[in-house]
């Protein structure tokens, strides 16, 4: 192997070695960063930077939600609707959060090797697609009931392993 070839295999190593982890969030959820919808203006939008908008976003949750044939969620909930909020609600809901059972078992089997604690948003839209889960887990029948309910107890215990890494001591990290 010649020289040349080692210098630019090492600076590749280096290049590999240096790039921010912010750019590695966009395995987790890529249609974060790219929205399906032209009028959807937001780009990796978040719910939750305050206690307002949590208090919020449990209220959408315990609004009744509709999920239409073409599996497109909105609040029923005229008022509830109408808010701004709302908005980046159906935004990471329906073009955000995997649908189908591949892409929520791809997510799950991503979290479960994804090193540290997870990114507000990624916990935010994993506690969504557990809920758009389990939605689905209550509407199924027979066996597709028991193929939603996997799913639905692979990202709980996603979710509660993220929850005890972040609760438990620094050092041990």
């Amino acid at each position: 192997m010649s020289w040349k070839t080692v210098l630019l295999l090492l600076v590749y190593y280096n290049a590999q070695a240096t790039v921010p982890h912010r750019w590695s969030r966009a395995v987790l959820f890529p249609a974060a960063h790219r929205p399906k919808r032209p009028s959807s203006i937001l780009l990796n939008p978040v719910l939750q930077t305050s206690l307002e908008e949590v208090e919020l976003l449990y209220e959408f949750l315990l609004a009744e939600l509709e999920i239409s044939p073409d599996l497109e969620i909105s609040i029923k909930d005229e008022e509830l609707s109408s808010l701004r909020k709302a908005s980046d609600f159906r935004t990471i809901c329906n073009d955000v959060i995997p649908k189908s059972i591949p892409d929520i078992r791809r997510l799950s089997a991503s979290l479960s090797s994804y090193p540290g604690i997870l990114k507000k948003e990624d916990f935010e839209r994993t506690a969504l697609t557990l809920a758009y889960t389990a939605y689905r887990t209550a509407l199924a029948q027979g066996h597709q009931k028991d193929v939603w309910a996997e799913a639905l107890l692979s990202l709980f215990q996603v979710l509660r392993h993220d929850l005890m890494r972040s609760s438990g001591p620094r050092g041990s990290l």
